[in-house]
């Protein structure tokens, strides 16, 4: 019966997967310790499991009194410090010193000759490329000198029969033999075949304005936000969100909207390159020359458009973090305000189609075309995207708390074929 400890457990996600597997094998799963620090994770995970010790702060913990001896160490650990929606500060942050950790446990049980026989750990794409390979390289070098087979790839959600690309770093490893990454049945399904049907839909000022100019039919795969162009976008100029525009103002959104992407203007300002920089009136004028310019810019920013600012540099702070402040010696100028969560929805999804990546700040802007109208995805659909069974409730959770676990959980068909084959060589070596 192998035993596993389950670190920054989350909802679990690594926990069924691996137990789903061994199942499949023929064989009982033991957890004979769970980590977790968040209260409303703990919750769902008690709800699910029904563990009635959940231990807390993983520094605090003495590896030797604490943790009974377990052959695997399964951990998703935080993945904050290498992600591409946050700062990407790696062992900078206190949270990417969490997987010295695990380190740690691993090397405890090791000095009191109870060593694991593996682990599997999970962390978003931006580990493969941090700090330009080195931090990966860093964790792979102390978990060989562990004296473990380490094996590691980047693997897409996509693959395993789940409507939702999300490419996760995998890390396997074993003290009898290296566990192969490579070469795993690929399966496939869309959205709508996870979606629920007839419930309720939004009415709002942002839903009337938004079908007063398109059907349901035509905002099917859009995307609704002021940062790119395109015909897959829908801008809030083009439905009036903010206030009344005309033809000519919403010419010049569009092209201000491509051209502050460009790369000579951040040579021409005297800053670093960034996705979307504020360009003077002079600077709109060399690619759109309008008598009306003046007036229009001053319309628009009054409406809340547009934003009049300083360019902002790229600065690194004594603490390391590399954060974008305004250069007040530089010129202000023109800006579309681009928030990605501006509006209600971000996105409307295509059930024909796969859903992009849950992430927990914004999975709640995701919308679908229910019957006549549009609304929210729901917290059992997000979990079906995840592979979880419909059986795991949330229902004790905000939607809030919900889709914050959703957002950073597991794909758990990508943990079980893994662990399929981590059972498989654990039982050719038993």
């Amino acid at each position: 019966m192998p035993r596993i400890i389950d670190l920054f457990a989350g909802l679990g996600g690594i926990r069924l997967g691996f137990q789903q597997a061994m199942n499949e094998l023929g064989l009982e799963t033991e957890c004979v310790f769970s980590s977790e620090i968040k209260p409303y994770a703990i919750q769902a995970y008690n709800g699910f499991y029904g563990e009635e010790e959940i231990y807390g702060d993983i520094t605090l913990v003495d590896t030797n009194q604490d943790i009974p001896d377990f052959d695997f160490l399964l951990a998703g650990f935080p993945c904050q410090p290498f992600s591409s929606a946050g700062n990407r500060n790696g062992f900078a942050d206190t949270r990417g010193t969490l997987f010295f950790e695990i380190e740690r446990i691993l090397q405890d049980k090791i000095n009191a000759h109870r060593p694991a026989k593996g682990f599997l750990l999970e962390n978003v794409e931006g580990l493969i490329n941090h700090d330009n390979g080195n931090t990966l390289n860093t964790m792979i070098t102390h978990l060989e000198q562990l004296g473990y087979h380490v094996s590691y790839k980047l693997l897409d959600s996509r693959d395993f029969g789940l409507p939702q690309s999300r490419k996760r770093v995998y890390i396997v490893g074993s003290l009898d033999e290296e566990i192969g990454l490579e070469g795993f049945e690929q399966r496939e399904a869309v959205l709508g075949d996870i979606l629920q049907q007839g419930l309720p839909t939004v009415n709002t000022e942002f839903t009337r304005k938004l079908f007063a100019n398109y059907t349901t039919q035509e905002v099917i795969g859009k995307s609704i936000k002021d940062k790119r162009g395109g015909a897959n976008n829908i801008h809030s100029w083009d439905i009036d969100l903010k206030g009344q525009t005309s033809q000519k103002e919403r010419d010049l959104m569009n092209a201000l909207l491509r051209e502050r992407r460009k790369k000579h203007w951040a040579e021409v300002i005297g800053i670093k390159w960034m996705d979307g920089m504020p360009l003077t009136e002079a600077q709109i004028r060399t690619f759109f020359d309008d008598s009306e310019l003046h007036n229009m810019l001053e319309h628009l920013t009054e409406m809340g458009y547009l934003v009049y600012e300083y360019p902002k540099e790229q600065v690194k702070g004594e603490d390391g973090i590399v954060k974008r402040i305004p250069d007040v010696t530089k010129e202000k100028g023109y800006n579309i305000v681009a928030g990605k969560l501006s509006f209600e929805f971000s996105k409307i999804l295509n059930p024909q189609e796969i859903a992009p990546t849950l992430v927990a700040m914004d999975v709640a802007k995701l919308g679908v075309v229910d019957g006549n109208g549009i609304r929210r995805l729901t917290i059992r659909e997000c979990q079906r995207l995840c592979g979880y069974p419909d059986d795991y409730s949330l229902d004790m959770l905000s939607e809030t708390d919900a889709f914050d676990l959703l957002g950073n959980t597991v794909c758990v068909p990508v943990i079980k074929d893994i662990s399929l084959r981590m059972g498989r060589s654990y039982l050719s070596n038993v």
